[in-house]
């Protein structure tokens, strides 16, 4: 649950996001960062295995070693990772984190209940090219227990965005949103689940959009574009 901007009337070039899926021939590389058991990543690797996303998953890192989602990984023959964050400065785990995404070739970084505040050079090494899920409409409830605080505050919609990480806590451009009704009879954990089944399909909806390329950015809108 990580969140971390962009601005201006911006096109993005081929040479900066480089997100088409096919590029000199080469099959573009997902990153996953995950901190618990990564469920939006096993929705993830369930889409790239049945050719759903046009990618391969060239690496999962964890910053605990008792992720369930390391383990989900393992079983599925993944390259898995655990670069341990507990007493490290942040900028020191970054930097050990950037490099093994870096030595795995990654395009794309999804981030799917990565529970560190990425630092500002961080985001830096790969300007749009991470995405983050979050389970509330933005810019309304961000931050931790986000379906908590939707159900506490009485809304009778909420949903899941999924996002550019920027140097700002749940701040970036949006690139997918699923709404997602309050019923009278939810709870917050029920609501929760509800909005959990929604992110499984969002987060693969946008790593498809991003891949593809068939998108700019105005002011902070991502418009898709024809193909």
């Amino acid at each position: 649950m990580l969140k971390v901007h962009s601005h201006a009337h911006v096109l993005i070039p081929k040479s900066l996001s480089g997100f088409c899926p096919i590029y000199n021939n080469r099959v573009k590389n997902l990153g996953i960062l995950l901190s618990g058991r990564g469920s939006n990543f096993e929705a993830i690797a369930d889409n790239v295995a049945a050719g759903k996303i046009p990618a391969q998953i060239s690496v999962v890192i964890s910053n605990r070693a008792d992720a369930g989602g390391i383990e989900s990984a393992k079983r599925r023959g993944l390259n898995a990772l655990v670069i341990p964050s507990k007493g490290v400065p942040r900028e020191e785990h970054d930097r050990r984190v950037v490099k093994a995404l870096q030595d795995h070739g990654v395009d794309l970084i999804c981030l799917a209940g990565y529970m560190r505040l990425l630092s500002p050079w961080f985001v830096q090494q790969f300007p749009r090219r991470i995405l983050n899920i979050h389970p509330s409409l933005l810019p309304a409830f961000p931050g931790l227990e986000a379906s908590k605080q939707a159900f506490d505050y009485g809304v009778k919609v909420s949903g899941c965005t999924v996002h550019f990480v920027d140097e700002h806590l749940d701040h970036g451009d949006i690139i997918v949103q699923k709404v997602v009704p309050v019923l009278d009879n939810d709870d917050d954990h029920t609501l929760a689940a509800r909005i959990l089944e929604q992110e499984h399909i969002a987060y693969s909806e946008a790593v498809r959009i991003v891949l593809s390329d068939s998108f700019k950015v105005v002011g902070r809108r991502v418009v898709a574009t024809a193909q």
